[in-house]
């Protein structure tokens, strides 16, 4: 997306396409304000973060060592959970490992989750979603057209990934997410893809049929049941080392043969499209923008580096071309109807059912708890 209409912070590269941005008397952004006041404190690539990770993989251990299992891992594909799962193997912990099939894995990462899994002798288990469940919540996403259209693999990923945990009584969930990379992300641009109230609310409204074996997770398991009932905890580990994902990406090449994306969610062609097609020619949003400006922030790169990596084109045309016809074939419309769709006019997720009721109730009772409690209570799962 061109920048020039819009006024960019002087220390990212995060601008006005973010509705919500502000910036200082400097021209530094909000984004940038928070990472350096309330993030960074959260994050410890250094040797202070070397030893909580190790208390925690010791009391993960200790709590474990008569289950077969310490945790389960989620595998995509992608650098951080293929990272991760080496860094896992390396300390000696042994996860339940988890591949959640929604239908768009890319030949190559599929490739790449054998190849880890192998180097770490690990038994992988494949989630397989009900492909034509998952059609029609795609289609019915696309036709409703908020902005994240992420939600049909991102909820089925998650709620399949906690039911298999309790299915084997595994209660450490060990994710990828880090803020060396994700730090920064507009608020404005995504509603959380773990509402089960919005999901079934566009389904209702633009589905053709019943989910009957796609999983959900709703408010209560999500906020209760997970968290305080099955004790499920959720550990960030790359949030404790020195995380460089290029650093990270050479290392996986040469231990494990990995093989690298030609973008980033190379490993979905659907996330591919949808950030780098859809979200900048719906809304304007270029997801490179937050993602770069994490990086600048973590200090793995200048903004005058981002800058240049802005003015590559997000699509190859021939590229475009070919990923349409393959997801129209694949979602099972014409390349027509498919065109059709694209153009359905924007919604917001607020425009239908959803839990931000629930959840501002919620963090009231939080409040009130933690200041009786004398301390704060945040165990969500």
């Amino acid at each position: 997306m061109n920048n020039r209409n819009h006024k960019i912070c002087t220390r990212c590269v995060m601008d006005t396409t973010d509705p919500e941005i502000n910036f200082d008397e400097n021209g530094v952004c909000n984004h940038c304000r928070e990472f350096d006041e309330v993030t960074s404190k959260r994050w410890f690539p250094n040797d202070e973060g070397n030893k909580k990770l190790q208390a925690i993989y010791e009391k993960m251990k200790k709590e474990n060592a008569n289950k077969k299992y310490d945790c389960i891992l989620g595998l995509s594909g992608g650098v951080d959970s293929s990272y991760l799962a080496l860094k896992l193997y390396e300390a000696g912990i042994r996860p339940l490992v988890v591949h959640v099939d929604g239908g768009w894995n890319s030949e190559l990462a599929v490739q790449n989750i054998e190849n880890i899994v192998n180097y770490c002798g690990w038994h992988l288990h494949t989630i397989v979603i009900d492909w034509e469940e998952m059609k029609d919540l795609q289609l019915s996403y696309l036709k409703s057209a908020i902005a994240n259209q992420d939600v049909p693999q991102d909820h089925a990923f998650f709620a399949s990934l906690y039911h298999f945990a309790t299915k084997h009584s595994v209660n450490y969930v060990i994710s990828g997410g880090n803020l060396a990379t994700e730090s920064i992300f507009p608020k404005d641009w995504h509603w959380s893809a773990m509402d089960a109230d919005n999901l079934h609310a566009i389904y209702n409204k633009f589905g053709t049929r019943k989910l009957k074996n796609y999983k959900t997770i709703g408010f209560y398991e999500l906020y209760f049941y997970y968290p305080f009932i099955k004790k499920m905890k959720t550990i960030r580990p790359l949030n404790f080392m020195p995380y460089i994902k290029s650093e990270a990406l050479e290392e996986l090449k040469d231990k494990v043969g990995y093989k690298e994306y030609a973008r980033k969610h190379g490993e979905s062609v659907f996330t591919k499209f949808f950030q780098n097609y859809w979200l900048p020619m719906k809304y304007g949003y270029d997801k490179r923008k937050p993602h770069l400006s994490s990086l600048i922030v973590a200090g793995q790169m200048t903004r005058e580096e981002a800058l240049k990596e802005l003015q590559k084109p997000l699509y190859d045309e021939k590229e475009l071309k070919e990923d349409k016809e393959y997801i129209a074939k694949k979602l099972g419309v014409s390349d027509e109807k498919f065109e059709q769709v694209l153009q359905m006019p924007l919604h917001k997720y607020s425009d239908f059912p959803n839990m931000t009721k629930k959840y501002n109730r919620m963090k009231k009772i939080q409040n009130l708890v933690s200041r009786l409690l004398g301390k704060k209570i945040s165990n969500y799962s």
